[in-house]
């Protein structure tokens, strides 16, 4: 019988940035990304919810302490994006135009790094109150 357990986290961080394609002229960038194109960047309060799905550890009950989940986050993800422009300021965005699909990939890839492959990971992230994505689908 299954006994997996899924167990959530969610954080807030708020960061700033520009969607743009260098190889492409300012006007299809304009056309394509429209406000998000802003030079001068813009920004979003995303909300970001963890997924961790595995079967509770026969000794602690938990499938993952949540409170180490939680530093876990906040290092790689929080410290790293929170009051950030994620263009200029995190190397991961320097070449990778930092839309919701993409900064959803990269703190799936940050965290799955410090996570015990044995659990299921997927993250969520909101960019608003009606836009978010999830990876891996």
């Amino acid at each position: 019988m299954n006994s997996k357990v899924a167990v959530y986290r969610k954080e807030h961080f708020n960061a700033a940035h520009r969607l743009h394609n260098p190889i492409w002229s300012e006007e299809k960038n304009n056309e394509i990304f429209g406000k998000c194109n802003n030079r001068n960047f813009h920004g979003h309060n995303y909300e970001l919810v963890v997924k961790l799905v595995g079967e509770p550890d026969p000794e602690t009950g938990y499938v993952i302490d949540l409170k180490l989940l939680s530093d876990i986050v906040q290092e790689e993800v929080i410290d790293r994006f929170d009051h950030k422009n994620l263009n200029l300021d995190v190397p991961q965005f320097r070449q990778l135009n930092p839309t919701a699909e993409n900064i959803a990939i990269t703190i799936y890839n940050l965290l799955r790094a410090r996570l015990d492959p044995i659990h299921d990971l997927q993250v969520r992230l909101y960019e608003t109150e009606r836009n978010f994505v999830e990876y891996p689908v």
